[in-house]
């Protein structure tokens, strides 16, 4: 206990309730007596715990003698945090350390409601946890008043200048007294925290803590090379062999989040997703669905993931590699925290096997070189899992008994295991099956020069074993392929690509080798007629195909039978083919049964349309609204001026009846126009108009 010795008695108190019994080597430091009143640039790793560090640092310039808080009013100390997420956690390890001292602690974080943080302002508070952003717009709207501050603390300052926060932080110490302390944490100190050190920073004290080099003991780094197409099921596979309580799978973009995190639903996996685009209600649900075991897996960005703190994390998946050592090391330090264990697995597909290396050789770690699991180590591992369940070593109640006894009398023992055993798999994901890649080399296996037979062997692999050879009707001249097909090969012949051998493709055929052991399955799949997609057809050969031989030619066309089409020499010329004189010579066919032009047919037996002289009157418009009779020949006869039959073209004037003209009188006489000058006129109420001037 002797390391509590030189802290504040409140403090004190608080880490014992928190089962606290040795400070780490940053919390060490910060408690020091030397350091007391003084600046300080910390070095220190994620979770070597920098946050209670930075606590004590800050409790005895902030406590009065009592050990109490007084009245809360303007802030005392000012803790910036890059996300909101890790201020967020900065903020719940400070309410429980300072929860003996009556302290009172407020928020300003980007994402939340600002008006209930501008409320909490104005109540007071000794301490405020805050984003730089949200932060430097409160001390604009001068809701924020710094004037008493006197510890202002910059969690993670590197990723903060990272992110483009300079400006907002010089702006936040430049509106706090000159007076204060100023205490700066960082995982790195590259030239930029150094700079920002020596503006803002008094005689400041540089710290080094051993955890930089202790950082790795309770990590397992694991590089696990895969071949370029496998890097995400080589993702699956790691997650269901370890099966750990939570794991987070770091991706270099927003796009590539969203599109693992949909693979990883689709394979049944409880995967939640953190990236930039989300919300801050989103994120909360998100890192609370981790918590809380609704959800297992957190696909994330590295600004998003930044500062996150998830209760036994197990499994950190690189699925993109880092761009920096550090990164590897942020990354990294989500899991093997408080003691615990944790695993850190890198993807390394083979074209950037020298870049993990070199990111590894920069965090000074030493990682395990391996494979990723396999199918059949995945399911070993299950069974593992199974045979040590719980369920299988409980004591058996007395209520279950009579069901136990119905099930084994009606099933049986060993059906009932079965069941148990397909229902225990049943909600496991299915592990993929990975290509073979050469550990040594970091590359996958060499295929075959398909498409250059001569630089390929001539004869079959020797550990293929005994096969059959067979001819498809592709060749290289059909754009065959064998990325395509050999996929086809598999769906058509119910086999997998490890019982096809060598294939030597030749200009106008493909020679496949097919293992002796799944002919029957093969040659069953494909049917009697050995017929594929597209038409591609396969003929199954005596022996081995001689490659050397000379390419297959094309069929050559059959010639054609005598009298099947003259000769070009024998057909007539062109002017020959049509005579100019059909017509005049009565050669042309008579059109049929057609009348001539003028006279027309008869009408047949269609009867004729009745005319509507003829028809009977149609009845008045209110009696068909009254009956709805809407029967054309109800309606009366249409009055029209209609010329009578056979009368001559000229208009029949008797018809219309004489213009009577309009009726006089009626218009007023004609007063004339005004007389007099231009104004005259005008104001008798003629248009007013310029005298006309001639033109000079």
């Amino acid at each position: 206990m002797t390391d509590f010795d030189a802290i504040v008695p409140a403090i004190a108190e608080a880490l014992r309730k928190r089962g606290y019994e040795t400070l780490t080597p940053v919390q060490q430091a910060m408690i020091d007596p030397d350091l007391q009143g003084r600046d300080a640039l910390v070095s220190a790793q994620t979770g070597s715990g920098k946050t209670v560090a930075f606590g004590l640092a800050m409790a005895p310039t902030l406590l009065p003698e009592g050990g109490r808080f007084d009245r809360a009013g303007a802030p005392l100390a000012l803790a910036i945090a890059p996300t909101r997420e890790l201020a967020m956690q900065v903020m719940r390890e400070l309410e429980w350390l300072y929860a003996e001292t009556g302290a009172i602690i407020g928020s300003c974080v980007g994402g939340m409601d600002i008006r209930n943080e501008r409320r909490a302002l104005e109540r007071g508070a000794h301490i405020i946890v805050g984003t730089p952003g949200r932060l430097r717009d409160h001390i604009t709207r001068r809701a924020l008043d710094l004037s008493q501050m006197r510890v202002v603390v910059l969690d993670e300052a590197d990723e903060m200048l990272d992110l483009g926060f300079r400006e907002d932080l010089e702006f936040i110490l430049q509106q706090s007294p000159d007076e204060r302390r100023t205490l700066m944490f960082s995982a790195t100190v590259p030239r930029s925290i150094s700079d920002l050190a020596k503006s803002y920073q008094r005689d400041a004290r540089r710290i080094e803590t051993v955890s930089e080099q202790k950082q790795h003991v309770d990590i397992e780094y694991r590089a696990l090379a895969v071949a370029n197409p496998d890097r995400e099921n080589a993702i699956i596979n790691v997650l269901r062999y370890y099966e750990a309580k939570n794991a987070i799978v770091f991706c270099s973009t927003r796009a590539a989040v969203n599109h693992l995190t949909a693979r990883l639903h689709n394979r049944g996996f409880s995967v939640v997703a953190l990236s930039g685009e989300l919300s801050q209600n989103e994120r909360t649900h998100a890192l609370q669905a981790m918590r809380d075991g609704r959800a297992r897996v957190c696909v994330a960005t590295d600004v998003a993931a930044r500062g996150i703190d998830l209760p036994g994390l197990e499994l950190v998946i690189h699925a993109d590699l880092p761009t920096n050592s550090d990164t590897l090391l942020h990354r990294s330090g989500r899991t093997g925290r408080a003691g615990n264990k944790g695993v850190s697995a890198l993807i390394v597909p083979n074209s950037a096997r020298r870049k993990a290396e070199r990111l590894l050789g920069g965090a000074n770690v030493r990682p395990t070189w391996a494979l990723p699991p396999s199918a059949d180590e995945v399911q070993a591992r299950d069974d593992e899992r199974l045979m040590a369940d719980p369920s299988l070593t409980q004591a058996i109640g007395e209520d279950e008994v009579p069901m136990i006894e119905a099930l084994i009398a009606t099933h049986g023992a060993e059906q009932i295991a079965a069941a148990f055993l397909r229902l225990q798999r049943g909600h496991r994901s299915a592990p993929e099956d990975l290509i073979p890649v050469s550990l040594e080399a970091g590359k996958a296996r060499k295929e075959p020069d398909y498409a250059n037979p001569a630089n390929s062997a001539t004869k079959p692999r020797g550990d293929f074993g005994a096969s059959v050879w067979f001819s498809v009707s592709v060749g290289r001249r059909q754009n065959a392929e064998p990325r395509w097909l050999i996929p086809m090969l598999c769906r058509n012949g119910n086999i997998t690509k490890n019982e096809i051998g060598a294939i030597k493709m030749q200009p106008e055929e493909t020679f496949v080798e097919i293992a002796a052991s799944a002919l029957d399955t093969f040659l069953g799949a494909l049917g009697p007629n050995k017929t594929m997609e597209r038409g591609i057809t396969l003929s199954q050969l005596p022996g081995m195909p001689d490659f050397n031989a000379a390419p297959k030619e094309r069929a050559a066309r059959p010639p054609r039978e005598e009298g099947d089409r003259k000769p070009y020499s024998e057909k007539k010329a062109y002017g020959d083919r049509k005579s100019d004189d059909r017509k005049s010579s009565g050669e042309r066919k008579p059109f049929g049964d057609k009348a001539p032009y003028g006279e027309k047919k008869p009408f047949g037996d269609k009867k004729p349309y009745p005319r509507k002289d003829d028809a009977a009157p149609r009845a008045p418009r209110d009696a068909m609204a009254a009956t709805d009779a809407e029967v054309w020949g109800d309606a009366p006869a249409k009055p029209a001026f209609k010329k009578p039959k056979g009368a001559s073209n000229a208009w029949d004037k008797s018809a219309k009846p004489d213009w009577a003209g309009k009726p006089k009188g009626d218009k007023p006489a004609y007063a004339g126009k005004p007389k007099g000058k231009f104004e005259d006129r005008g104001a008798a109420g003629g248009a007013k108009k310029k005298p006309y001037k001639p033109k000079v």
